[in-house]
């Protein structure tokens, strides 16, 4: 519920003094610094006025009829203050006389302000459908439009009708000049954003999507990989440094299996389990999509947990290790053993999906099960380029036989 306070005070309007001597007596509501004033309907005169108690004193005639609807005036605002109060979202003092006089609020929701709104509905579900890294990266969308709209419009805030077409070039043009945001970030910044701005259309709190016309601009990311000859070089390569070893293996095996940073550290010896097959499947939950993941173990990953199995007794197939840690000790693996490429869990799931599946002809519908995406379609354009480049392997080998 709201905490800021409503005042009410009445008092003389001395320019409206009339030949009786009689002064019109206003209301002054005070809301969040704003002020609406409107008449009574009484008149009393100026000496009859006790503006300490917000009464007529005698022996002014009629006070105690005035002095009623003084009451009852009051009594109407709080209950039309108290009915916004209780509600989620935001109002003014015109809104607290509108409701006093009885007219029907048509409720004007602003930008910020319905964003507010959405997260704390979406707060709900975090640890049931959503993570709270999801929740947090809409809240951190929030606060970038909050932002905006201040450097934009010089204001906290603007009514959602008057969200135009123009609106995201700004918001893009901000995120990019302003703020230096990469173009990619952009996108899935404003791919939240647009998230909400659909909702209060579902909703009605919108007509129509006033972005139905906008297209991001698409960013086409060169896709890091190690390929075979790299694979085999960090295979074959054995670390004076005990440490090193132990985040080789871990980042061989993401590029054997796909699994993310978090998965292989999560993964415990329980997840191995015996397939329909009489194979050695990966069962888990993806982090990142809570989703079932089941893989198969190809002989290079068991390889790898055979080993830490000699070497932890532990639960989980691999020691912990923080993410920081991790990303410092591949820069010194990529060194050492002379991979110009900068390793990260990325690079993995991205070898795996290349040079260990596509370039060996597993079929995309395939790969896209395996990496635990949400659509092939996401798979599909992801890997377009190493298709591409794929087609273009396949059909050199066959100029060359053709010759």
């Amino acid at each position: 519920m709201n905490s800021i306070k409503l005042n009410i005070l009445f008092v003389i309007s001395k320019s409206r003094i009339r030949k009786d001597n009689k002064a019109s007596l206003v209301c002054r509501l005070t809301y969040n610094k704003k002020r609406k004033v409107f008449s009574t309907g009484q008149f009393v005169n100026p000496s009859y006025w006790n503006s300490k108690k917000q009464q007529v004193k005698p022996p002014a005639p009629n006070r105690d009829e005035i002095n009623t609807q003084l009451s009852l005036i009051k009594t109407k605002i709080n209950r039309a203050f108290l009915m916004l109060q209780v509600q989620e979202y935001s109002f003014t003092v015109d809104d607290v006389y509108r409701l006093y006089k009885g007219e029907k609020l048509e409720k004007e929701h602003n930008v910020v302000e319905y964003f507010e709104v959405y997260l704390n509905k979406l707060k709900t579900l975090v640890g049931k459908d959503i993570k709270q890294v999801t929740w947090n990266k809409y809240s951190y969308v929030k606060m970038d439009i909050k932002s905006f709209i201040k450097w934009k419009y010089k204001t906290n805030d603007i009514p959602l009708k008057k969200l135009e077409p123009n609106f995201l070039t700004e918001l893009e043009y901000y995120f990019k000049v302003v703020k230096e945001i990469k173009q990619i970030t952009i996108n899935k910044k404003l791919q939240r954003f647009r998230k909400i701005v659909k909702v209060a259309v579902s909703e009605h709190y919108l007509e129509k999507d006033p972005f139905l016309l906008y297209k991001a601009k698409r960013i086409k990311k060169d896709i890091v990989f190690l390929d075979n000859e790299e694979l085999q070089a960090l295979e074959n390569h054995t670390f004076s440094q005990e440490r090193l070893n132990r985040v080789k293996n871990m980042f061989l095996f993401s590029c054997y299996t796909g699994l993310a940073y978090k998965e292989v550290v999560n993964l415990k010896r329980k997840n191995i389990v015996l397939g329909f097959d009489g194979n050695l499947w990966i069962e888990m939950t993806r982090q990142k999509t809570n989703k079932k993941l089941s893989i198969p173990l190809l002989e290079q990953a068991l390889a790898i947990i055979k080993l830490t199995r000699q070497n932890n007794s532990k639960e989980e197939v691999f020691s912990c290790i923080s993410n920081q840690k991790y990303n410092s000790y591949l820069k010194e693996v990529a060194d050492i053993v002379g991979i110009d490429k900068r390793l990260t869990t990325h690079v993995a799931r991205r070898t795996f999906a290349s040079t260990v599946l596509l370039f060996n002809n597993v079929p995309m519908e395939i790969v896209s099960k395996l990496l635990g995406h949400s659509s092939i379609k996401v798979t599909q354009d992801s890997y377009a380029q190493v298709v591409n480049k794929q087609v273009s392997n396949e059909f050199n080998k066959l100029k060359n036989k053709l010759k």
